[in-house]
């Protein structure tokens, strides 16, 4: 399938202006295939602002911010850029994500993950209701981003277009996430700062399952990829490990001793054979548990590694020009969101994943032609 190209600029709405929300709404106005119309918010006192005010731009964009979802509908967008937290209401945020496809407006969102896939996790009849919603409102869903997403799905996929023999593919996220604002996913979700034995309720990340839950459906999409049945069900390991000292982050203060750093991988095998695993390596401080795998440079990246013949591995990093590699963390999930629109709202109704679309690039980004191409359009 070759890249698509809207006869006309896009009408899309960006749905929450917190740590992706208000990239995406940078982003969008940037798009010379898109433009801006609508943006929701939960928050009461963002209710009337500006979206350029809100989105930290140093002008306003003539777009103001609303609680109120049915006026974003009624607006009949082509699009929805959901950027709003899922991961503590994944069942609830489906329902809203279903709604709207229902109300037959596409949707590419940061979240649930669990939507990257579309087997194996959830049950065939919830994935049917997605399917069943999209053809109400002929509209498409696709949730992707960085990780999961295009780090550890189409990235090494399209990697293993170089093997002559794959006998095993590894993606791993190794980060520091001192400088990553989100203290919901940091204490409530992993735990950071708390007690790893004993003390408050062990975090739900830990609990068995919950890892395939989260990341299961980017090893078998891989595995759907690559052609391969995949053993059920899936392997999970996980390393919990105690600071060495005070640490403090933008999201919480992680006191000596409590959970400071943490390696978990699914793996997924064949006839008991590891053949596509996901790892992330993650610290509270750059320095913590050294003898676990560090970024060849900075303090993140993605890292793609498949034995087999040839052997290949590819370290992907990335950095905002005003921030560290968590502030672009942010930006480039956005932007994997946005540049599929026009790719999603062109697809078939329902749940579509990375397998079922074509090729997605920054068309139209290139310095000194976005402005052009705007006034143009």
């Amino acid at each position: 399938m070759s890249q698509v190209i809207p006869e006309k600029p896009l009408r899309v709405v960006v749905w929450s202006t917190g740590t992706i929300g208000r990239h995406a709404i940078v982003g969008v106005d940037a798009h010379p295939d898109l433009e801006l119309v609508g943006v929701w918010t939960s928050t009461p006192e963002k209710h009337g602002q500006d979206a350029g005010l809100l989105a930290g731009l140093d002008r306003e964009l003539g777009v103001r911010a609303t609680t109120d979802r049915d006026e974003l509908v009624a607006l009949r967008p082509d699009c929805v850029v959901h950027g709003a937290m899922t991961d503590d209401r994944v069942f609830e945020s489906i329902a809203d994500l279903t709604e709207l496809v229902r109300d037959g407006v596409n949707v590419v969102s940061s979240g649930p993950v669990i939507l990257l896939h579309r087997e194996g996790t959830l049950p065939d009849e919830m994935i049917e209701a997605i399917d069943e919603a999209g053809r109400q409102g002929n509209a498409s869903l696709h949730v992707n981003g960085i990780d999961p997403g295009f780090a550890n799905d189409v990235l090494p996929l399209v990697l293993t277009s170089l093997s002559q023999r794959i006998d095993h593919v590894v993606v791993s996220e190794i980060a520091d996430y001192s400088t990553y604002y989100q203290p919901v996913v940091m204490r409530d979700l992993f735990g950071f700062g708390r007690p790893i034995d004993g003390g408050d309720a062990k975090p739900l990340l830990w609990e068995p399952g919950i890892l395939t839950t989260a990341w299961g459906p980017v090893v078998r999409l891989i595995a759907a990829g690559l052609g391969v049945t995949l053993d059920e069900p899936l392997v999970e390991e996980v390393d919990r490990r105690p600071a060495p000292r005070d640490t403090r982050t933008v999201s919480l203060d992680v006191a000596e001793g409590t959970m400071g750093a943490v390696r978990f991988r699914v793996i997924g095998t064949v006839d008991g054979v590891p053949r596509v695993t996901l790892e992330h390596v993650t610290r509270t401080a750059p320095d913590q548990v050294p003898e676990w795998p560090t970024p060849a440079e900075g303090d993140g990246c993605y890292r793609i590694e498949i034995t087999g013949e040839p052997c290949m591995k590819l370290e992907f990093t990335h950095h905002g020009e005003h921030g560290d590699h968590n502030v672009s963390g942010m930006i480039v999930t956005a932007q994997r969101l946005i540049n599929a629109i026009p790719a999603v709202v062109a697809a078939r109704p329902g749940l579509v994943t990375a397998l079922d679309l074509p090729l997605v690039t920054g068309r139209g980004l290139v310095t000194g032609t976005v402005a052009g191409a705007k006034e143009k359009r």
